[in-house]
């Protein structure tokens, strides 16, 4: 009955989809064509959220028929059909178990897009770029530490094949992030990097988001295999990915690292968010638990085992992480996010709170008074420097430290990353050779500090509950 419904859903969705394609003018000398794979996630929508030159307006999605292919489906129509700046894609739709193998033979793009179940992903993408195809996948491209050799093999075939393998990193291109590692890498500003150590890191990150979110008043569902350690990963593996990734990217840029030797775990713990039967319907809008959850539920309570702490160093350089969900923000409150690097000058942070506009922030904090004349000074040269590209850019005292103030303009937000890294992606399709050599290196360092870290983690707990 599920299905017969679903299906009349997706069938009454087309003439609209249709009828919107032939209002768009033709493709031209498009040379890009993207194949949407088994959209399970918002984030592979949002990659078509704006149109791109040498981009055919047809898109191709292969996916199993149900809930996550219908809300695809409804957030490109609603791209299509904005009142500002309407997008004009073309969806050609073809669902059934054998999604992949179709898209495989069929091969009508030479892009691939995917954002969903994690697991398994990394299957999917290598088979891909195995079939010569280019690949934008959002993260987390592998969860665990067994499949690191498959990603590893994808992105030597992608080098050998001439393609493009891109992950979606879209908090490199937040302005704070920018701004904080142009810092942290200019010496009269930082000073040199401190080493720290696992009590008192050079580097310290925490990551606070929330799994029951109100837009326009109404509950944002989450599906129920979001909730699937398995399935979806657990804090370290998925947005924990984003941390990583700016902690070697702002410390290390155009380094190539080899993660045998460059990366090493030193300690990590997992503890669950837990989770109500009715605070469970209220979030995925699910009845019950479903039986894949079934293990991880305690006396009629869900241990959503979505939180890690990991401490581990890269290239000598202490780090912790905290990766965080809690289930709800408080009145007014949001997601939070603060990244402290620590020089022998200063500390550079960035602190969302929370609150009020709820956007990150970015300080600059002199670790003495008698550091910060100095400081000051090698900071309101860099500000001058930034107004190249930053215009508007300044700064103001915060007592202890000194805020940099940023123009409204350049908090693009979120959702507008995505179209950013797209273009990054489609410029590399468009001269493969300035693809930089690091970026796979560092992928690979990655995605084994998460796997690392998660395992660790694991381990850890198995010992305690032994004692």
């Amino acid at each position: 009955m599920l299905r017969t419904i679903l299906i009349a859903a997706v069938l009454a969705l087309f003439p609209l989809i249709l009828a919107l394609a032939q209002k768009s003018p033709g493709d031209g000398r498009a040379t890009v064509r993207l194949m949407t794979l088994d959209p399970g996630h918002f984030h592979a929508s949002l990659v078509q959220k704006e149109m791109y030159p040498g981009v055919s307006k047809t898109v191709t999605v292969y996916a199993p028929l149900g809930p996550d292919l219908l809300e695809h489906l409804n957030r490109i129509i609603r791209f299509n059909t904005r009142p500002d700046s309407p997008t004009s894609w073309q969806l050609d739709v073809h669902t059934g178990p054998d999604f992949l193998e179709r898209m495989l033979k069929e091969r009508p793009g030479n892009v691939v897009v995917l954002s969903g179940r994690n697991r398994g992903k990394i299957e999917r993408i290598k088979a891909s770029v195995e079939a010569g195809l280019n690949v934008l996948s959002d993260k987390p491209w592998v969860i665990r530490a067994e499949d690191l050799p498959k990603l590893e093999s994808a992105l030597a075939t992608a080098t050998t094949k001439g393609l493009v393998a891109y992950d979606i990193m879209t908090e490199r291109h937040e302005i704070t992030s920018m701004l904080q590692k142009d810092l942290v890498n200019d010496a009269a500003v930082y000073g040199n990097q401190l080493p720290g150590s696992e009590q008192e890191p050079g580097v310290y990150m925490e990551s606070i988001h929330h799994l029951m979110k109100m837009v326009a008043g109404a509950p944002n569902l989450r599906p129920a295999w979001f909730f699937d350690v398995l399935q979806q990963g657990e804090g370290l593996t998925d947005v924990g990915t984003h941390l990583v990734d700016l902690v070697t990217w702002t410390l290390y840029p155009r380094t190539l690292l080899d993660y045998r030797k460059d990366v090493r775990i030193l300690a990590a713990r997992r503890w669950p968010t837990v989770m109500t039967r009715a605070e469970f319907q209220r979030v995925t809008g699910e009845k019950d638990f479903p039986a894949f959850l079934r293990d991880d539920v305690k006396d009629d309570r869900l241990q959503y085992f979505c939180n890690t702490q990991v401490a581990y160093t890269v290239r000598g350089t202490h780090v912790k992480l905290d990766v965080l969900w809690n289930y709800e923000a408080p009145a007014g409150g949001g997601d939070t996010h603060l990244a402290v690097y620590r020089g022998s000058k200063a500390r550079i942070e960035v602190r969302q709170k929370g609150e009020k506009t709820n956007r990150p922030e970015l300080y600059v904090v002199p670790n003495t008074p008698a550091d910060k004349a100095a400081v000051s000074a090698a900071l309101n040269n860099k500000v001058q420097a930034w107004q190249r590209d930053w215009a508007g850019v300044a700064t103001e005292d915060a007592g202890q430290g000194i805020r940099v103030t940023i123009p409204d303009k350049y908090r693009v937000g979120h959702e507008a990353h995505f179209a950013q890294v797209t273009e990054r992606f489609l410029h590399y399709m468009q001269e493969p050779k300035s693809l930089p050599a690091w970026e796979s290196a560092n992928m690979l360092a990655k995605y084994y500090t998460t796997t690392a870290g998660l395992q660790l983690s694991h381990r850890a707990a198995s010992v305690m509950s032994q004692k």
